[in-house]
């Protein structure tokens, strides 16, 4: 998408907050345009300039590989992963428009991380398509060539077993200890706190759409502390104007709106929509200062955009399956 295009498709859609410190229409907090941290958008590079480092600090956000390797391992379960199986078998580069696959694209995603002194690779979720052993042994195989740290969250995809009996929440905990868990390099698997010169990360599971309350005061604790922060979830928070892919804290989240339980064999969203914790996550998300609360950083819709709500940008990339991820950078504000 050309950045014209993308930057007015953007603004129209959120219309609230601020751009590079420039205000735009809307309701809600008002932050001074002093207290904002600019930020420009390019394609997709994002740079912000801050005082919260002394040096550039790069960062690459990859999301939605859905890896859909098996073997022999994987037949017990052949029931559960049909058709994610074959829903990205060949995909289409997001740039030249060729011919690819998920393993190339992550191969390449990880080649270019060596080469551009990232400091920190992020891996926002549905790296795979369901939990497969291949596909996990696969990944980890991959990650032990590069030069930097690496963080990564699940999505609803990487434990889902599409027809298998049980709630949201106990077949991610279920697939989490039983296949995941080497992904979190002993970190917490639903939130953890990464440090990387000056700016700290939260990765924070919302890969069922809502927050637990452990979450909740996890995020609490670290806007106290007072140290720069970036989120990182799966499931883009909610931002006026857009659909039901932004779903975590989206007032009509529910089982009136799930079009997709039967394709994905999974239970139908709650009657009641959101818990009170989800809802009060995305409040507080969206209150805290952009000076502290740097930017939201997501995936699973499998296309780029950008919402800035109250002052704070959320970015979600493009899905790694075709090629894509986002490079963000941070510059010592000037």
């Amino acid at each position: 998408m050309k950045r014209r295009s993308f930057v007015q498709t953007a603004v129209s859609a959120s219309a609230v907050g601020s751009v590079g410190g420039h205000a735009l229409a809307g309701s809600g907090r008002q932050t001074s345009a002093a207290s904002r941290v600019p930020f420009a958008m390019d394609a997709n590079k994002v740079t912000f300039f801050t005082d919260a480092v002394t040096r550039p600090v790069n960062v690459m956000v990859v999301a939605d590989t859905h890896l859909y390797t098996d073997d022999e391992r994987g037949k017990p379960y052949h029931e559960f992963s049909g058709r994610m199986a074959k829903a990205y078998n060949t995909t289409t580069h997001f740039e030249t428009g060729q011919p690819t696959n998920p393993e190339k694209s992550f191969q390449a995603a990880l080649a270019r991380a060596n080469s551009n002194e990232v400091d920190l690779l992020a891996l926002v979720g549905d790296i795979f398509s369901f939990p497969s052993e291949a596909a996990i042994d696969w990944v980890s195989q991959q990650l032990e060539s590069v030069d930097m740290p690496w963080l990564y969250i699940a999505g609803n995809h990487d434990w889902h077993y599409e027809g298998m009996e049980g709630s949201l929440e106990q077949l991610r905990a279920d697939w989490i200890e039983r296949r995941l868990k080497p992904m979190y390099q002993d970190h917490h698997p639903l939130m953890a706190a990464y440090d990387i010169l000056g700016i700290r990360f939260l990765a924070i599971d919302n890969s069922h759409y809502q927050i637990l309350p452990q979450q909740l005061e996890f995020f609490r604790a670290q806007v106290r502390s007072g140290v720069p922060l970036v989120l990182l979830v799966h499931i883009p928070l909610y931002a006026p104007g857009r659909p039901m892919g932004f779903g975590c804290g989206h007032p009509k989240w529910g089982a009136a709106t799930d079009r997709n339980y039967k394709i994905e064999r999974r239970p139908k969203w709650p009657d009641t929509g959101h818990t009170q914790t989800t809802i009060d996550f995305h409040r507080e998300v969206f209150d805290a200062e952009s000076n502290q609360l740097l930017g939201i950083f997501a995936g699973h819709i499998h296309r780029q955009s950008l919402d800035v709500v109250n002052g704070v940008p959320q970015f979600v990339t493009n899905a790694n399956a075709y090629g894509a991820y986002m490079d963000v950078h941070f510059v010592p504000r000037t």
